[in-house]
């Protein structure tokens, strides 16, 4: 696997640390920035070094004009080399495709603990978008329009109703169209197969896996299954959509987080 120059930036902690870094993986047709709005403030208030990752082909990253050429395992070797780079134990927080990609990358690398947030299921997306086809036969069309940067009101009423929660107003929603991006055709073919790589290190390393109760995308009663495998303790945010990290009620899921961690989460020697 050809070794990218990736984008990884740290924020450091603004309140007394000590506590394992958190290391943030974002999804699919996004970028990193999607961090830096809420979580990354609020973690480093809560005396976490917080590292965000561009992948490959993402944000500030190389490789923009060969994005297609990308697989997961192309996103597996972009979170290996900044894990490598932190040189530290860290916990690893990946949000949808990002969550593909750590569990991927724990077949063989290590963290401290993993947190897996509105999560790829197991099973693959196609049931995902065939659901979203036939709610919103517009769907396709509104994400190729975004992503060319084709921003309208229209578009921003759609994708508030399928990635955020009924709370979350379209005008607030547009704010965020910017960070849409183009995503690899050959990691959302991969994204669509199932994944079932069984590991019994699965059941050593502390898990959450948590999910809003509105996600229109991958359906929270999916949820269990995620859990399930990985034996992982399991949270629904109630009244959140997919975009847990943006979403009005964002707090609640980062203040989660941060009790979990704070129980389950052993600090590094």
């Amino acid at each position: 696997m050809k070794r990218r120059k990736i984008h990884l930036q740290k924020f450091p902690a603004t309140s007394a640390g000590g506590k394992t870094p958190l290391l943030f993986i974002h999804g699919g047709y996004v970028d990193s920035s999607c961090w830096e709005y809420h979580f990354v403030p609020f973690f480093q208030q809560h005396g976490y070094d917080c590292y965000t990752i561009d992948l490959s082909g993402h944000g500030r990253s190389e490789g923009r004009d060969q994005i297609h050429e990308f697989g997961i395992d192309q996103y597996v070797a972009d979170l290996q080399q900044a894990v490598q780079e932190i040189g530290g134990p860290v916990t690893l927080i990946g949000h949808s495709m990002g969550s593909r990609v750590v569990e991927r990358f724990l077949a063989s690398g290590d963290a401290q603990a993993a947190i897996f947030l509105s999560p790829v299921p197991a099973t693959g997306t196609v049931g995902s978008a065939v659901r979203l086809s036939l709610r919103h036969p517009n769907f396709l069309d509104a994400m190729n329009a975004v992503t060319s940067g084709q921003f309208s009101e229209e578009v921003a009423a759609l994708l508030q109703k399928i990635y955020f929660s009924p709370e979350m107003p379209a005008s607030e929603a547009r704010k965020y169209l910017p960070m849409i991006g183009a995503e690899s055709q050959l990691a959302v073919s991969e994204l669509a197969m199932p994944e079932f790589r069984l590991s019994y290190r699965r059941r050593k390393l502390p898990t959450l896996v948590l999910g809003g109760t509105e996600d229109a995308v991958f359906p929270a009663s999916d949820l269990h299954f995620m859990a399930s495998t990985w034996n992982a303790d399991l949270h629904r945010a109630e009244g959140l959509g997919h975009m847990l990290m943006l979403d009005p009620k964002w707090e609640n899921v980062a203040r989660h987080i941060h009790t979990w961690i704070g129980k389950r989460v052993s600090l590094p020697a």
